[in-house]
């Protein structure tokens, strides 16, 4: 009974605040001026090119400590001190596994960039122990996968950032600002497009070569995943291969597909159709070199509105590079060049002819940079703009600007595209069992 008037006593006299706060939350902002102790999950490319550069600027001014190291290769984390003690003139604490992570208590919040398939566990992971995170995506590549993670988030409340980085852009903001405020007009289209040509993409054959099954822990690697025998190549090249990555969905349309939910408001599509195949690169992989999906956006119950999505991947050809067009009647927004212009726009005369009236937009240019397509994205500034939303997150424990719905909504989207481009199937999305449909059936692997 004591207790229990103690925790009323307190809740009552924190209001509103600690009622949608966990107490880890509460201890955190009533020590603003604690040292945030962060650990890396994963010491990947992409966490030491693109995710620690701002870590690195931003820590001392923001009281951010680099305290631990988890990764299941030991070049990996042997690599990772000496890196993290040449940066930050500190050793850090090695760690075997998440669970030696955790269970040592040496960390308030992680950085996750491992394989694309384990990004929902090793949140889920994180969040039970109280962390909060920072995950790249794809956060999750299977249904399963994606309503566990959703759920743990939510019950832990923990802060949480998918690395989505498109959200923290300042013309993007813009460009969701210009559409949603009328102006535009309704969405008529979208294209994508992430052309590269490169052999290399998504291959490590160096280190292949070098790597043994005793250098890692295979059995952890593989999670939930259909177990099998050893392969490096299902490792250090884990993007080529499905169940471990869905190739392009996961790795680039994910956050092109991520800017229309956004910009529309709308959660998932109506449906998705894909086709590809491995045209150009015949290296052994299982994962599509060249990818064509279209997506039926709109009102589940009004097929008659909407609108269409067209997104087109190549790794044979950079001819048009990366780019997001949006359509209206009046012309169009270029997320590539950042301009909005009345390209396309319905013009007098052939307005007139119908009894119209002309619908042009007036051009205009939207602050900021474009997103960073290269391999290495070290200097990208939206993604120093994101970690830095985050890092501030951690601290006052406001909402990220990709919080875990961003994640899960974006995820429907891939896995519906890897699962048309797999089945050969018009998928669909049952909202109701929150799963995957392709020809009447469940999607999995």
């Amino acid at each position: 009974m004591d207790k229990t008037r103690r925790t009323f006593v307190k809740n009552t006299a924190l209001g509103s605040l600690a009622m949608s706060m966990s107490a880890y939350s509460y201890r955190r902002i009533m020590g603003a001026n604690d040292r945030v102790r962060v650990g890396c999950v994963g010491f990947s490319d992409r966490y030491r090119s693109s995710l620690f550069p701002p870590f690195k600027k931003l820590h001392k001014e923001m009281n951010f400590e680099l305290t631990g190291l988890s990764d299941i290769w030991n070049k990996r984390t042997d690599e990772g001190g000496k890196f993290f003690e040449k940066e930050l003139g500190n050793k850090v604490t090695i760690f075997r596994n998440n669970d030696e992570l955790y269970d040592s208590k040496s960390v308030d919040a992680v950085f996750i960039s491992t394989a694309d398939f384990q990004h929902a566990v090793h949140t889920i992971e994180a969040v039970r122990a109280g962390c909060d995170v920072y995950a790249e995506k794809p956060l999750a590549e299977t249904m399963e996968d994606n309503r566990n993670l959703l759920k743990a988030v939510k019950a832990s409340k923990q802060v949480f950032s998918v690395g989505s980085q498109r959200r923290s852009g300042p013309n993007y903001h813009q460009a969701k600002d210009f559409i949603n405020s009328g102006q535009f007009g309704p969405i008529v289209m979208v294209e994508l497009f992430w052309n590269v040509n490169q052999p290399g993409r998504w291959r490590r054959p160096d280190l292949v070569a070098g790597l043994k099954e005793s250098d890692v822990d295979w059995t952890r690697y593989q999670i939930n995943r259909p177990k099998t025998a050893f392969d490096p190549r299902k490792y250090l090249e884990y993007r080529l291969f499905w169940p471990y990555s869905s190739g392009i969905p996961g790795q680039w349309m994910a956050h092109q597909i991520d800017t229309v939910h956004w910009f529309s408001g709308f959660q998932y599509p109506r449906s998705v159709v894909a086709n590809g195949g491995i045209y150009q690169w015949k290296d052994g992989r299982t994962n599509a070199d060249t990818m064509a999906v279209t997506f039926d956006y709109g009102p589940l119950n009004d097929k008659s509105s909407g609108f269409q999505v067209i997104y087109l991947s190549r790794f044979s050809n950079s001819a048009a590079g990366v780019k997001e067009l949006y359509y209206s009647n009046a012309g169009m927004i270029n997320l590539d060049t950042n301009e909005i212009s009345s390209e396309g726009g319905l013009r007098k005369r052939e307005a007139e002819a119908m009894g119209l009236k002309e619908n042009l937009l007036s051009p205009r240019k939207l602050a900021g940079e474009s997103a960073a397509s290269d391999a290495v994205m070290g200097n990208d500034p939206m993604t120093f703009l994101h970690v830095k939303n985050w890092m501030e997150c951690v601290r006052d424990r406001k909402e990220t600007n990709a919080p875990i719905e961003v994640g899960y909504s974006q995820s429907i989207a891939t896995i519906m595209s890897n699962a048309a481009y797999r089945t050969g199937q018009k998928v669909e999305f049952d909202p109701k069992r929150q799963e995957v449909i392709a020809g009447g059936k469940i999607f999995k692997y």
